[in-house]
């Protein structure tokens, strides 16, 4: 019988049961910059550094453009917000007026 919910033995006490692979909150997240200068060593057989830069500009766009595209939603959500709570406070049963 499998024992899903038991503790897994091998875990060492303090360690994240993710492994690490969630961000702590003192982990800045990165940035297109950061990705786009990125360089790896060349290794004998490895991969093609030009193959390679030219995914990460192309990953690094993409970043920079789902940021704008969250600051845009982010204010539009905000702006939402505020519209709702004015009917809210205009209309709702047992408003003022």
């Amino acid at each position: 019988m499998l024992n899903l919910f038991r503790r897994n033995r091998r875990q060492r006490p303090g360690r994240s049961p993710n492994g690490g692979w969630y961000r702590s909150e003192s982990c800045r997240p990165l940035t297109a910059g950061q990705v786009r200068d990125r360089r790896f060593r060349s290794v004998r057989r490895g991969l093609d550094p030009a193959e390679v830069h030219a995914f990460l500009y192309r990953v690094a766009g993409e970043l920079a453009a789902t940021r704008r595209d969250l600051v845009t939603v982010t204010e539009e959500n905000v702006r939402i917000k505020r519209a709702l709570r004015s009917w809210q406070a205009r209309f709702a049963p047992g408003a003022r007026r």
